[in-house]
Order: C-alpha cells, then sequence, then structure tokens
C-alpha cells in the first residue's frame, strides 16, 4: 500500500453475458495523488444482470478500499449511468434486487464519498478484471447460464431474471417506447458560413430566409405523425425557438415547452468565427480542443460538460412524455450526443457524425419513466431530409 494514501479512487465495473447471463464484476482501488493501483480484485458471480454485476464491483470496490485505505476519502468512477445517479441520490432505485446491493454500498461508503460517471474506454481496468474473471469460469459459467444456475441466493436472483434490464439498443417485448424525434434547427448565416454558433452565450442568430424553409418541408414531410405527437419541446437558443414555431404551427400544436438541457455547447472565445479565424487566433486551444472531450475553447464548455446537462434534459423530457412521441427541436452537439448514448457508443463518436439543416433523427426510449433508471434505446433514423431537400441522390455530396 502507498504510505499516507489519504483519498483514493475505486475503479468498478460489471458484465454480464447474456443479461442476465454469466455475469462477474471487477474493482481497482487506486491512491488518487500518484494513481498507483492499491489493490484490485475481480470476481465471476454466477448468471445475473448487468445492474447487479455493477453494483456488485461497486461493494467489492468499497470493501477493498476500507480494508487498504482506512479513513480516505473515496472518489468512485463507474461507466455504469445507472449506479452513479442512484448512488448520487439523482435518481430511484426501481429494481428491488438492485436495493440491497445499494444499502450495502452505503453502509460502506465514507461520508463524503462522490461517484462520477466515466466513458467505458476510461474504465477499462475494471472492465479487463470483470471480463477475466468472466473467461477463467468459462465452460462452469456456461453451463450455469443454461441451466438458470448461479450463485446467487435464489430470491434475488429470480427477482433479478423476473424483470432483466433489456441490453441498450434493444427492446424489451411489450414495451411502450418514448418516441423522441429529434430535429435540427434550420439554416442561418452563421451555418452557411461555417461559423461557430453556440447557445445562450452566444450572438444568437436567427434563422434566414433558406433555414426558414428548410424547417417548414421537414414539418411538412412529418405533418403525418401530428396526431400522435405528445409535445414540441425545444432549446431556449433563438434559432431552435424560431425552428419549433414553425414545427408547432404545421403539427396544429398551440404549446412549445422548452428544455434549457437541450442548448447547443457554448464556444466562448470561438463565438461567430470560422475554423481558420479559430486556428489564426486561438491555434493552442484549438489543438487541445480537437480529438478531446475535456478540453474547451476559453469561456466556453467541453463535449464532457455539455454531454451531463444533456442527459440530465433527456431525463426530464422521458420523464415527462413516457410511452408518448415527442419532438425535440436542437443543435448539432446536442443530438450526436444523444445519438451516442443510445447507442452505448464512446461520446469521441460526435467527430464522426453529420447532420444537415432542419434533418430528422429518431430514437425510441424503453424504460426511464417517472420512476427512474437507465433506458435502453433504438435508434430509427439518423440525419433524415424530406425527399426533396435530400442531398444523397446526387454521388457528389456523398
Amino acid at each position: 500500500m502507498t504510505p499516507g494514501a489519504t483519498r483514493v479512487v475505486v475503479e468498478a465495473d460489471g458484465a454480464s453475458r447474456g443479461n442476465p447471463g454469466p455475469a462477474a464484476y471487477g474493482a481497482v482501488v487506486r491512491d488518487a495523488a500518484t494513481g498507483g493501483v492499491l489493490a484490485e480484485t475481480g470476481e465471476a458471480i454466477g448468471v445475473t444482470t448487468n445492474d447487479v454485476a455493477e453494483y456488485r464491483g461497486l461493494v467489492a470496490g468499497l470493501e477493498l478500499a476500507a480494508r487498504v485505505a482506512p479513513g480516505a476519502v473515496v472518489e468512485v468512477r463507474m461507466d455504469s449511468r445507472l449506479v452513479v445517479e442512484q448512488m448520487s441520490g439523482r435518481w430511484r432505485i426501481k429494481h428491488a434486487g438492485l436495493e440491497p446491493l445499494a444499502a450495502e454500498a452505503v453502509r460502506l461508503a465514507p461520508e463524503g464519498t462522490t461517484y462520477t460517471w466515466v466513458p467505458r474506454e476510461d474504465n477499462a481496468h475494471a472492465d479487463r478484471l470483470a471480463n477475466e474473471a468472466l473467461d477463467a469460469r468459462g465452460a462452469e459459467t456456461e453451463a450455469e447460464a443454461a441451466t438458470g444456475a448461479g450463485d446467487e441466493p435464489a430470491g434475488e436472483q429470480a427477482a433479478d431474471q423476473a424483470q432483466p434490464a433489456a441490453p441498450r439498443g434493444w427492446a424489451m417485448p411489450g414495451a411502450t417506447p418514448t418516441r423522441v424525434v429529434l430535429v435540427r434547427h434550420g439554416e442561418t448565416d452563421h451555418t452557411a458560413e461555417k461559423r461557430f454558433s453556440g447557445g445562450l452565450a452566444s450572438s444568437n442568430p436567427g434563422l434566414n430566409d433558406r433555414g426558414r424553409a428548410q424547417v417548414r418541408a421537414t414539418a411538412e414531410w412529418l405533418q403525418p405523425l401530428a396526431d400522435q405527437v405528445d409535445a414540441i419541446v425545444t432549446s431556449p437558443v433563438r434559432r431552435t425557438r424560431e425552428s419549433a414555431e414553425i414545427l408547432a404551427e404545421v403539427l396544429g400544436r398551440h404549446e412549445i415547452d422548452v428544455e434549457d438541457g437541450f442548448a447547443e455547447m457554448e464556444f466562448g472565445a470561438w463565438d461567430g468565427l470560422t475554423f481558420l479565424e479559430v486556428s489564426e487566433r486561438h491555434q493552442d486551444d484549438l489543438d487541445a480542443w480537437l480529438g478531446s472531450l475535456e478540453a474547451a475553447p476559453h469561456g466556453g464548455e467541453s463535449f464532457q460538460q455539455v454531454q451531463e446537462r444533456v442527459l440530465a434534459g433527456l431525463e426530464r423530457t422521458l420523464q415527462a412524455h413516457a410511452g408518448r412521441t415527442v419532438v425535440v427541436v436542437s443543435h448539432v452537439t446536442p443530438i450526436k450526443t444523444l445519438v451516442a448514448h443510445a447507442l452505448d457508443a464512446s461520446l469521441m463518436s460526435v467527430y464522426r457524425m453529420e447532420l444537415s439543416p432542419a434533418s430528422v433523427t429518431v430514437v425510441s426510449f424503453f424504460g426511464g419513466g417517472p420512476d427512474g433508471g437507465e433506458p435502453s434505446a433504438s435508434m430509427r433514423l439518423f440525419n433524415g431530409r424530406p425527399p426533396s431537400e435530400a442531398p444523397f441522390g446526387d454521388p457528389t455530396r456523398w
């Protein structure tokens, strides 16, 4: 153990091959000051769900921390948003099989323990330990999956299997989805000139004539859905509000809800500048920002900061419109962030997507209603445009 380790980081992960299926957890305790590993563990736990495996990893990590660094301040880092949000008190625990594990984690966690969500690639050590434990179990674990046997008490296992968590990207049989129709705002002069254009702290341009025409064409394309639309939700930014007004007119909606979480990334000192102008005036900041999720323009936001508020906005929207269809009018970065989340992809994937003005992306979310919990998701359409507007018939635009 590192002498004098007064602050530690617990990294934990769980894996279930089948959900429910053969499962294991991994946990690592590091000295927060040096990053050195103080202890690690991984164990196969029979047949259960991924959520249970994640919680078992958390409990194991907290037990290790208490053993190797008693009295240390603890930060828990996990790639399970469900565990992080529930342990932080922002989401309710709706699954009875998780409540005893959460209670044990609360008992083990020192006062002041914090919980941080990290991307999967930043939790690779714990993930490796969990998968190594599963691989070591091998044929024995596969036999348990075939017979339904496992190491957990029968009551807890039965509860987990009665309401299995849906793998992300798959719909639970018979589940009623919340269908989110994501519409990017129409063109502005900044769009046409390829200028950075952020949220409320920006120059906040409105739609130009072409942008208004684009949104109206999209609204008319969506008109057959009008009777199914429960609400139109918009970011508070001028160009999205103007786009939402056009959609509301065509779809026959009288009210528009505003969700601050869906606002565009703030670009700070870069706002209103072209990429070339930014490279000439802020080259160091630009170099740090490209390919990074944590770097931010001076006075602006990072991709991780945007992700946090966008997913909070999604949670509020799913709670308010559970099981219905909602049109969300937003921007490039929030829509890409929601797509990455729906596909359970790295946030770095936002660099690999392109969205046209007034385009439509449709994602169905299963679960995540008023009683909390992390929804599974299925993407139905990405960057769709009305046939008259779609550029894909022209090979020079591919």
